[in-house]
């Protein structure tokens, strides 16, 4: 199916997506960090992009897709965060501060994910 590439500090979450995604076939990739998540999207071309917002920095997610978009990388992006359900802050999707093409909140329902996942690969 599709290479899919999440970056997340947190193993258990990776994890957790991999085998649901490998369920589904598709090839997954993981990285722990920005700079990690930014050359594996350079070098293996991922489909489809799975990052969370805060990793090392508040704001590494948000940062690797702008990095990402600014390198001319076209992939959709799925952004995973807990920022909402813990501040009450909403984000939306915005080509420029936010070039992401959807958000999935943590704890991550698989069933969410993967529907997410489908329509954008669709």
């Amino acid at each position: 199916m599709a290479r899919i590439l999440i970056v997340d500090d947190d193993i258990d979450i990776i994890e957790a997506s991999r085998v649901m995604l490998e369920l589904d076939g598709h090839e997954v990739l993981a990285a722990y960090n920005y700079q990690d998540g930014l050359q594996s999207a350079l070098e293996n071309k991922p489909e489809l992009m799975i990052l969370d917002v805060m990793m090392d920095e508040p704001d590494d997610g948000f940062a690797l897709a702008q990095t990402l978009r600014s390198r001319g990388v076209k992939s959709p992006i799925i952004m995973l965060t807990s920022v909402s359900r813990v501040s009450g802050m909403q984000f939306g999707t915005d080509s420029d501060l936010l070039p992401v093409n959807d958000f999935v909140q943590k704890p991550v329902d698989p069933a969410v994910l993967q529907k997410k996942v489908r329509a954008l690969l669709a």
